[in-house]
């Protein structure tokens, strides 16, 4: 993608961790599977720094999104440096911050929550980190028209990222059509010229598709199935699933059944990460040593 948002990211992470051991955290529903601590503590001692990274599952705690603001609040005071944020936060977390990048305000979604000079800055690295593991693993596939199912704080993202890949037609399929809507609008006020499509029936989404990206959380363990009936899944389709725990979701494992060509989570997830330990820690990541981190803990 042409918009990494770098200088704003540069200065923001240019302080670094405020605290010894590097304070980071995720906040979301059902994340007791992610491989987020494991892959920015690795990172950080491979840098030769020490990082404790803490999951605040609202699951766990028995909570929703209202207790967001105090969950920020306690993680500025003990110093954290900064939180992820996934499903169902996204989206409910702008309105506690306060900057946005240029790509998360485009997006209305954030995923990364620096806390710098008493602010919050919010901030979104899912639409690289997609945008990385389709040009990395997706090489040559077609994507001329794709139907994307979900257009919350994941698929705007998403979204953004395949149309910065060169998407001339996108079909979007949401729960609530208002919100599949909502997408398309603003997304074609920033790409003019695209196609942009709510859809209230994934058949007609499909129909015609070079490929389709699940951006739901469908296919956790918390959201068994499949955002895809298997019926309509075809050779000539490619899939793409941003769950990565499990790494091998049922409409993976369908679409591979049809002889469909597959990309899964786990690229999307190390990029995001990639750009959010630059942003946390001021230093750059090394990517291919995270990707290999990762493979070894998904075969562990």
């Amino acid at each position: 993608m042409a918009d990494h948002s770098s200088d704003f990211m540069t200065k923001a992470g240019s302080a670094g961790c405020p605290a010894s051991p590097c304070l980071l955290g995720l906040i979301g529903s059902g994340i007791q599977a992610s491989r987020s601590p494991a892959l920015h503590e690795a990172e950080a001692a491979a840098q030769g720094f020490r990082c404790r990274y803490e999951l605040l599952d609202l699951d766990q705690l028995g909570v929703g999104v209202e207790h967001l603001p105090a969950l920020l609040a306690e993680a500025e005071r003990r110093g954290f440096a900064g939180l992820n944020i996934t499903y169902p936060c996204k989206q409910t977390v702008i309105p506690f911050l306060h900057e946005l990048s240029p790509q998360a305000r485009a997006l209305g979604a954030v995923n990364t929550v620096h806390f710098t000079g008493g602010r919050r800055v919010g901030y979104n690295t899912d639409a690289w980190g997609f945008a990385e593991s389709f040009r990395r693993d997706m090489a040559g596939a077609a994507a001329d028209t794709v139907a994307q199912i979900g257009a919350g704080g994941a698929g705007a993202a998403t979204a953004f990222a395949l149309l910065e890949l060169g998407v001339r037609r996108l079909r979007l399929v949401d729960i609530e059509f208002s919100r599949a809507e909502a997408l398309a609008t603003s997304l074609a006020s920033q790409f003019p010229g695209r196609e942009l499509r709510p859809s209230r029936r994934i058949e007609d989404a499909i129909h015609g598709a070079d490929g389709i990206v699940n951006a739901t959380p469908m296919g956790m363990a918390r959201h068994p199935g499949s955002a895809v009936p298997a019926a309509l899944l075809q050779p000539g389709l490619w899939v793409a699933d941003i769950v990565y725990f499990p790494l091998s979701t049922e409409l993976l494992q369908a679409a591979r059944a049809a002889g469909c060509r597959t990309l899964d989570g786990g690229g999307m997830a190390v990029y995001q990460a990639v750009q959010a330990f630059e942003i946390f820690t001021g230093r750059a990541a090394d990517a291919a040593r995270m990707r290999r981190h990762f493979e070894r803990l998904v075969a562990a």
